[in-house]
């Protein structure tokens, strides 16, 4: 009789799972996150000055500046 062919499964059951070693800089990340998060509490009063016809000159670079913060942090934390 033919051996079956080997699992599909990449990880054997008497092995343990390979992680993937990404070096991932936590004191960057936190950095990151506080400049997303003191920018974001500027978007509101922002908005509200819109509301008054006024456009905040640097409100769109903000809004360019939290989307850009937001996928590099979504990048480093997803696996």
């Amino acid at each position: 009789m033919p051996t079956p062919p080997p699992s599909l499964d990449s990880n054997p059951p008497d092995q343990e799972p390979a992680h993937i070693s990404r070096r991932v800089d936590l004191v960057q990340l936190q950095h990151e996150a506080d400049d997303l998060a003191r920018t974001a509490q500027t978007i509101p009063t922002d908005v509200a000055s819109v509301r008054k016809g006024m456009l905040p000159k640097d409100v769109i670079q903000k809004l360019k500046q939290i989307e850009k913060l937001s996928k590099h942090l979504r990048g480093k934390l997803t696996p």
